[in-house]
C-alpha cells in the first residue's frame, strides 16, 4: 500500500432486508436513496441520512413491483424528484417526502427497465428535462416528464432483428439547448450513440462483451470522453473529440483482475479525469485518464476532395490505476459519488449491505 496514493475507506455500512440494485445521493443533501427487491418480489425504496457518524433511515416504502434503477438527472434542485424504473416496465417519479404515490407514472416498456438516466436538471437547466430508459425488450425511450404517456423519442429493434437487452443508457453533449446525444449499450457488446436532434445514429461500435454501464465524464459539456464497462473485466474509454469518418472514435482499454464483471464506472463530479469502477469480485478501483500530447493526427492515406476537410484519427490517452480495494465479499453492483463533497461515495453489494465510503487525497490529482 502506497500512502501517497488515494485510499478507499469504508466509513459506514448498513445491512438491508432486501437485495439492493441501485444507490443515488440526493442532490444538495447528506441523504441517499437505495432501491431494490424484497425476497417476496416487491419493491423497496429506502432513504438514509448521515447523522453523527451513523446512517439513519428517514423514509421507506414498499411497492408492488421491484425497483431496478433510479436517477436524479432530470430533477430540479427545488423538487429533487427521484425517477425509478421497475421490473414491470414502469417509469415513476417520487417525492421523497411523500412516498405514498408517485408524482408521475407511465408504462414505459412491456418488460423490465434495466437502466435509466436523466439530463437537464440539477440546476444546470441546459435543454429540457429528459429521462432515458432501456429495457429487456431491446428498446430505448426518451421521456419528457412534462408530457404524459408518450415518449419524445424511441429506438426499437427492427422486426427482423434479434432482440437484444439494453443494459445501459447515458446522456451526453448537452452543452446548449439544442445539442444532446444518448448512448446505449446492449448485451451483445453493441454501443450506439444517437443524436437526439434528429434521433439518427451518430456512431456505433462493439466492445465484444455485454455492456454493463456507460458514463460520460460530463453531461453538460461538448462531449469529451465516455467510459464503457463490460462483462469479462473490460473498461473502455473512448475519446469523443475526434471522429474518423471510417474508424470512428479511438479508445483505450484496460482489464480488471480475476476476469470479473465491471458493474459500474462513475466519473468524479469534481474532476472529470478520475473515475471509480466497481467489480464482481467485491472490489472498487480508482482510475485516472491521462491525455496524449496531441489528441489527433492526420490521416495521410486519405486525399480530401475539393472543399473537404482532411480526415483525422483520434489519439487515445492512457489509464492509470490509482487504487484498488476489496470492500465486499459479493459483487458491488452500484456506486455513486456525492456531488457536494469530494471523495464521499455510497455503494451497494449483493451481500445486502449499503456502504458509505471516503476516498482520500483526490485533491492531489
Amino acid at each position: 500500500m502506497t500512502l501517497d496514493r488515494p485510499q478507499i475507506i469504508v466509513h459506514l455500512s448498513k445491512s438491508l432486508a432486501f437485495t439492493p440494485y441501485d444507490v443515488k445521493w440526493v442532490p444538495s443533501s447528506a441523504r441517499f436513496v437505495v432501491i431494490g427487491q424484497h425476497a417476496r418480489g416487491t419493491g423497496a425504496l429506502h432513504v438514509y441520512e448521515l447523522e453523527k457518524g451513523d446512517l439513519k433511515l428517514t423514509a421507506e416504502t414498499e411497492k408492488q413491483h421491484a425497483f431496478k434503477c433510479g436517477t436524479f438527472g432530470a430533477a430540479s434542485l427545488r423538487s429533487r424528484h427521484f425517477a425509478t424504473g421497475d421490473f414491470d416496465g414502469r417509469l415513476a417519479l417520487w417525492d421523497l417526502d411523500r412516498l405514498e404515490l408517485p408524482v408521475y407514472s407511465v408504462k414505459s416498456h412491456d418488460q423490465i427497465i434495466n437502466c435509466i438516466d436523466g439530463c437537464g436538471g440539477l440546476g444546470r437547466n441546459i435543454g429540457p428535462p429528459e429521462i432515458a430508459t432501456g429495457s429487456r425488450d431491446g428498446s430505448v425511450k426518451v421521456w419528457d416528464v412534462r408530457q404524459k404517456d408518450r415518449p419524445v423519442g424511441k429506438v426499437t429493434p427492427a422486426k427482423d432483428d434479434k432482440t437484444r437487452d439494453c443494459w445501459a443508457v447515458a446522456f451526453g453533449n448537452s452543452f446548449n439547448d439544442d445539442e444532446r446525444v444518448l448512448c446505449a449499450g446492449y448485451e451483445n457488446g453493441d454501443v450506439k450513440m444517437f443524436d437526439l436532434r434528429t434521433f439518427g445514429l451518430l456512431w456505433e461500435t462493439n466492445v465484444k462483451n455485454g455492456v454493463c454501464s456507460i458514463d460520460f465524464d460530463r453531461k453538460d459539456i461538448r462531449m469529451n470522453k465516455v467510459a464503457v464497462t463490460t462483462l469479462e473485466s473490460s473498461i473502455n474509454v473512448f475519446d469523443l473529440r475526434t471522429k474518423h469518418p471510417k474508424e470512428g472514435y479511438c479508445s483505450v482499454t484496460t482489464k480488471e483482475k480475476d476476469n470479473t464483471t465491471v458493474w459500474t464506472a462513475k466519473h468524479l463530479p469534481q474532476n472529470r479525469e478520475i473515475f471509480a469502477a466497481s467489480a464482481g469480485n467485491g472490489g472498487l478501483s480508482l482510475y485516472k485518464y491521462h491525455y496524449p500530447p496531441k489528441r489527433s493526427r492526420l490521416d495521410g492515406k486519405h486525399t480530401p476532395a475539393p472543399g473537404e476537410a482532411q480526415w483525422e484519427f483520434g489519439n487515445p490517452g492512457t489509464l492509470e490505476q490509482l487504487q484498488h480495494t476489496v470492500v465486499a465479499e459479493q459483487p458491488v453492483s452500484s456506486f455513486d459519488w456525492s456531488m457536494d463533497k469530494q471523495g464521499l461515495c455510497a455503494f451497494t453489494a449483493f451481500d445486502q449491505t449499503v456502504r458509505v465510503g471516503i476516498v482520500t487525497k483526490l485533491n492531489l490529482y
